[in-house]
């Protein structure tokens, strides 16, 4: 049988992910990355602190979902 191609490699030290094992992954830190940096073109910080963090914390959150479904099941 074939082994379940993870997104992202589990820390070698301490716990999480690290660097992206696939293109997959390598597309998901650049998507968070892209909207995270957009969040402050739609949602300025000072006119809209609350939409703002609300924001960020929705890519974190959906960044985090990803790597735990995906990534290597943690030390």
């Amino acid at each position: 049988m074939d082994r379940p191609r993870y997104w992202f490699a589990a820390k070698e030290l301490g716990w999480g992910w690290g660097w992206p094992l696939a293109w997959q992954g390598w597309l998901a830190y650049a998507s968070a990355a892209a909207l995270l940096v957009a969040s402050f073109v739609v949602f300025p910080p000072a006119a809209a602190p609350v939409r703002f963090a609300a924001c960020n914390a929705g890519v974190v959150v959906a960044l985090l979902l990803a790597c735990w479904l995906k990534g290597e099941p943690l030390r």
